[in-house]
């Protein structure tokens, strides 16, 4: 998380949704962090193009780049930016905008909205945890919000009351994607997806909030799902992943 001015405390890290290591609050900056790093940048899937650095920073997660006829679109964020990056993305006709899962991929969601001038939209749910406020930052409320031709935001609740999936329609040549962060968590055995409300402290999410997410998403159609690292990727069937996992985990703690 990146805050206005310096601080003692880290709140999205005091939260019980992540922790402080035993050897206490750590801090860095913006300048130091990119000359301590590199960027990466690959190919995810159709369409689809991974942006992240290297050494890892943070949890390691990477951004999405969604290249749609209508209109490019940013989906969450590395805490890393540089010109090769900003070059990149222009070179591939820029953003339109920048939508963001949940708070612990915040981090410097200012930098990425002014250096292309677009807006980050943030669910009103998490408005709690926006550590840095911004004009471009753009609330947005319901469960809902289209950002570009078949490109939807949809508010599911899980892990925060903010957590957003962002579903693709045009994805993976028409069947569908579902970029989920990890909102719908993305784990090991590919036929199944993870629902938790912390996972560094094994928290499981409630019942109640999974069932309305798998009620949710039963309303769209993906093949792919396409989680918060790099080839934490559902290639097939993750409609029915989902559904399939739901099912297990409301009967496992029931």
């Amino acid at each position: 998380m990146q805050y206005a001015s310096p601080r003692a405390d880290c709140p999205i890290c005091e939260d019980e949704r992540q922790y402080v290591p035993p050897s206490g609050q750590r801090w860095t900056d913006f300048a130091t962090l990119k000359a301590e790093h590199e960027p990466v940048i690959r190919q995810e899937g159709t369409g689809l193009t991974g942006i992240a650095c290297t050494p890892k920073f943070g949890i390691g997660q990477r951004a999405l780049f969604v290249e749609t006829a209508s209109g490019n679109f940013l989906w969450d964020l590395t805490a890393y930016l540089d010109d090769t990056i900003a070059e990149h993305i222009t070179s591939r006709g820029g953003i339109t905008g920048i939508a963001i899962s949940h708070p612990h991929y915040y981090t410097t969601c200012v930098e990425w909205a002014r250096t292309f001038d677009v807006p980050v939209y943030l669910h009103e749910g998490d408005r709690e945890w926006i550590g840095r406020p911004d004009e471009r930052i753009e609330l947005w409320s319901g469960q809902t919000k289209q950002v570009g031709d078949g490109v939807t935001l949809v508010n599911l609740g899980v892990h925060f009351t903010g957590g957003t999936v962002l579903h693709w329609s045009g994805g993976e040549e028409g069947r569908g994607a579902l970029l989920s962060g990890d909102i719908v968590q993305v784990i090991p055995d590919r036929r199944h997806v993870g629902f938790m409300y912390s996972y560094p402290n094994l928290i499981p999410e409630r019942p109640a909030v999974v069932r309305r997410a798998a009620e949710i998403l039963a309303g769209y159609r993906f093949d792919a799902i396409y989680g918060a690292w790099w080839d934490a990727v559902v290639r097939q069937d993750g409609y029915d992943v989902v559904q399939r996992s739901a099912k297990r985990y409301l009967e496992f703690v029931s």
